[in-house]
């Protein structure tokens, strides 16, 4: 269902510009496969493409060192120069140095999985993942899986904070999230929840992705006050009782607030 989002992409664009935005959506899919990279088949299916197009574009990114092809397995994986190019950017937009202490505090505080992600468009990206102590975990969120706004809880936490006429364009542009995300993503379902996020200051999912997987999110804020990252706690349903609730949300908003301060201070 993430992969919906790559295939919207690629019919979205600028007049002209059609490859470069297939050829965007391909390197999305190879990097958010991570280490076991992804089969052409299995890419051509997500980002709604055919095999040959799929199989072209990705042998141009190879020989750009952008994807690196596994003869033996047959799966592409992400190349040595978005590793380079990555660690260029790292200096501009990456706040993964300054967070990932706040993210293990995090853990350790709520004994729940904490993560670190950021806006990226109309999606959110998982940039840091710290484990917590206690024993059963949710798997729902790791390091580059992407959602759109408004349906993790990072997202959830994002989107309530972006101003209203933002929220009623994204939800303009992307009139099937019902569809591939199921009924609790309606429009009006999406407002309410947005609605008490912002009344609470932070977001709750309550096993909307995986019926049994909870989570909650904090919107992180730039300097200008914009919503652009999320701290966010996913475990299992019973650890997020009415009565822990409100002590996990106020140290997740702890937290939240301890890095929007550390980045508004080192971004001067």
């Amino acid at each position: 269902m993430v992969d919906n989002a790559a295939a919207n992409r690629t019919k979205v664009t600028v007049p002209g510009a059609q490859a470069i935005a297939r050829a965007a959506a391909l390197l999305r899919l190879v990097t958010a496969a991570g280490d076991e990279g992804a089969s052409a088949g299995d890419l051509a299916r997500r980002a709604d493409l055919t095999r040959p197009t799929t199989h072209r574009l990705l042998t141009a990114l190879g020989h750009e060192g952008l994807v690196d092809h596994d003869e033996q397995t047959g799966r592409w994986m992400p190349g040595p120069e978005l590793y380079l190019m990555g660690s260029v950017a790292a200096s501009r937009y990456d706040i993964t140095a300054v967070g990932r202490d706040v993210v293990r505090s995090l853990a350790v505080r709520t004994e729940e999985s904490a993560f670190l992600s950021v806006r990226r468009g109309d999606e959110t990206v998982c940039l840091l993942r710290e484990e917590g102590s206690f024993p059963i975990r949710s798997f729902v969120l790791s390091e580059g899986v992407r959602f759109p706004l408004g349906v993790a809880s990072a997202g959830i936490a994002i989107l309530a904070f972006l101003p209203r006429h933002d929220v009623d364009a994204y939800l303009a542009r992307h009139p099937g999230i019902e569809d591939a995300w199921g009924e609790s993503h309606s429009p009006d379902r999406m407002r309410a929840r947005l609605r008490e996020t912002t009344a609470r200051g932070y977001a709750v999912n309550p096993g909307l992705i995986v019926e049994g997987s909870w989570g909650m999110g904090a919107a992180v804020f730039d300097r200008e006050g914009h919503p652009q990252w999320a701290l966010s706690l996913t475990g299992v349903e019973f650890r997020f009782s009415p009565d822990r609730l409100p002590e996990l949300g106020r140290t997740l908003l702890a937290h939240a607030h301890q890095l929007t301060s550390r980045i508004a201070a080192t971004r001067r």
